[in-house]
C-alpha cells in the first residue's frame, strides 16, 4: 500500500489525482494500491467533505477558522474520525506527516513552498504541480531535495514530458552534459490568435484557454504567457540547465508537450492528447508504466503540428519572467509576488489585462538591485524569499493602477 497526501485536492490538479487513485486502485493485478491518507482544500469545502467520505481520510488541512469549525460539525454529524488542521501552519503540518510515502503538491502560488519544503525535509517522494516554488526558491528547493534523499517528480505535462525524454536517454536527469536546448511548448493560451489591441479584453474571455481546463490563476497566467516563462524557470532547477539553453515554441494543438535536444541533433519528445491524468498517474506509478484510461494517440487524425516563435511584444509578461530568471537571486520571488497580485486585480475587476505587465514592470524597476546582490552573496534562505515576496506585494499596491 501507498500512502499518499494530496495538497489542493480541490482544484484542478487535485480532483484529477484522485480519479486517477480510484482508476489505479480498480486495476486488476497492480503492484500497488493506493491509499489516500490526507488532503487539503481552500475554498471549495462541499467538495472537500465528499473527497473525504469517498476517499476514508482521516487528517484535513483547510484555509481557517471558519472552515475548520464547518468541517469539525459536520464530521461529527457524520460520527468520522477526521483530525482537522488549518492555515498555512496546518498545511506544513500535513505535508510533513511521517506515514505518508508520497505527498502530490497542487498547491497554487507562492503558498506551495513552506509545505513543499516540509514534505522534502522529511525525504519525500513529491508528485510537483506547483511550479512557484522552484520559481521563488529554486536553489533552496533543491538543496533540501538533495541534503534529505527527497525525489521530485514533476506534474506540469512539460515538465514531465521533459523528465521522461531524459530517463529514456540519461542515467538521471541531472546529468544533462549532451543536452543542446530543453524546448517548452506553449498552447498560446485565450489571446494568441486574438486580433486587435487586448486592452478591453475581459476576464471571461481571458479564462477561455483553448486546449486545458485549469484554475482561473493558471489561466491567466497562460493567457499572457507568464506561465512558460515560469515553466522556464522551474526547467532550469529541476534539470540543471542553464536558461539561455531553454527555448520556448508556440504550439496550438498542445500534442507534443516538450522536447529534448542533444548535441548530436537528436531531439527526443513526448506526445499525447492533452490530459493532466497522465502525467499524474507517471508520478504515482514512476518508475512503473501502467494502462491508463484516456485516448490513444491517431497522428492521422491530427494531421498536423504546428510551431510558432513567441510574440514578445504582445505578450511583455513573457520577457519580464524570463528576465527574472536570468538574473536570478530574489528577481524570480519578486516578479512572481507582484504577478499574483496584479493576477488577482484583473481578476476582481480592478485593471485591465494590459496592466499586469505594466504593474509587474514598475515593481521589478523598484526593486533595489544592491539587495539582490547581497542575496546571491550569501547562502540563499527561506526569510530572504519572504521578504522579497512581501515586498513585492506591497510594492504592486504603491505602483500599480488599481
Amino acid at each position: 500500500m501507498k500512502n499518499i497526501i494530496i495538497l489542493g485536492s480541490t482544484g484542478s490538479i487535485g480532483v484529477n489525482a484522485l480519479k486517477v487513485v480510484s482508476q489505479l486502485n480498480a486495476k486488476r493485478g497492480l503492484k500497488e494500491k493506493y491509499q489516500v491518507v490526507g488532503l487539503s482544500g481552500h475554498s471549495n469545502i462541499g467538495l472537500l467533505k465528499k473527497q473525504i467520505c469517498d476517499f476514508g481520510v482521516k487528517l484535513v488541512s483547510v484555509s481557517d477558522d471558519r472552515a475548520a469549525i464547518d468541517i469539525k460539525v459536520w464530521a461529527k454529524q457524520k460520527h468520522l474520525k477526521l483530525k482537522v488542521l488549518k492555515g498555512a501552519s496546518g498545511l506544513k503540518q500535513l505535508a510533513g506527516q511521517k506515514n505518508s510515502d508520497m505527498v502530490l503538491s497542487s498547491v497554487v502560488g507562492f503558498a506551495g513552498l513552506e509545505p513543499l519544503l516540509a514534505a522534502l525535509k522529511q525525504g519525500k517522494k513529491v508528485a510537483l504541480a506547483n511550479k512557484e516554488a522552484l520559481v521563488v526558491a529554486g536553489d533552496l528547493v533543491m538543496r533540501e531535495a538533495c541534503c534529505s534523499g527527497a525525489q521530485i517528480i514533476p506534474v506540469d505535462s512539460e515538465h514531465s514530458a521533459v523528465f521522461q525524454c531524459l530517463n529514456s536517454e540519461l542515467s538521471g536527469v541531472r546529468n544533462n552534459r549532451s543536452i543542446r536546448r530543453i524546448i517548452l511548448t506553449a498552447s498560446g493560451g485565450a489571446f494568441y490568435q486574438h486580433k486587435g489591441s487586448l486592452d478591453k479584453v475581459t476576464v471571461s474571455q481571458a479564462l477561455a484557454h483553448p486546449t486545458w481546463q485549469m484554475g482561473k490563476k493558471i489561466t491567466i497566467d497562460c493567457a499572457t504567457l507568464t506561465n512558460k516563462g515560469l515553466e522556464a524557470i522551474e526547467a532550469h532547477y529541476l534539470f540543471g540547465v542553464p536558461m539561455d539553453k531553454i527555448h520556448i515554441v508556440i504550439h496550438p494543438q498542445s500534442i507534443v508537450h516538450s522536447l529534448v535536444e542533444f548535441e548530436d541533433g537528436a531531439v527526443l519528445a513526448q506526445l499525447s492528447h492533452p490530459d493532466m491524468r497522465l502525467p499524474i498517474q507517471y508520478a504515482l506509478t514512476y518508475p512503473e508504466r501502467v494502462p491508463a484510461q484516456l485516448r490513444y494517440l491517431e497522428l492521422e487524425k491530427i494531421q498536423k503540428l504546428e510551431f510558432f516563435k513567441p510574440d514578445f511584444h504582445r505578450f511583455p509578461c513573457l520577457n519580464l519572467v524570463l528576465t527574472a530568471g536570468r538574473k536570478g537571486g530574489l528577481w524570480p520571488a519578486v516578479f512572481n509576488g507582484a504577478n499574483e497580485e496584479a493576477v488577482k486585480a484583473f481578476l476582481g475587476g480592478h485593471i485591465l489585462f494590459t496592466d499586469i505587465s505594466k504593474v509587474i514592470q514598475r515593481v521589478m524597476n523598484a526593486f533595489p538591485r544592491e539587495q539582490n546582490i547581497l542575496a546571491k552573496e550569501k547562502k540563499m534562505d527561506l526569510q530572504k524569499v519572504l521578504k522579497a515576496d512581501q515586498w513585492a506585494r506591497n510594492q504592486t499596491y504603491k505602483v500599480s493602477v488599481f
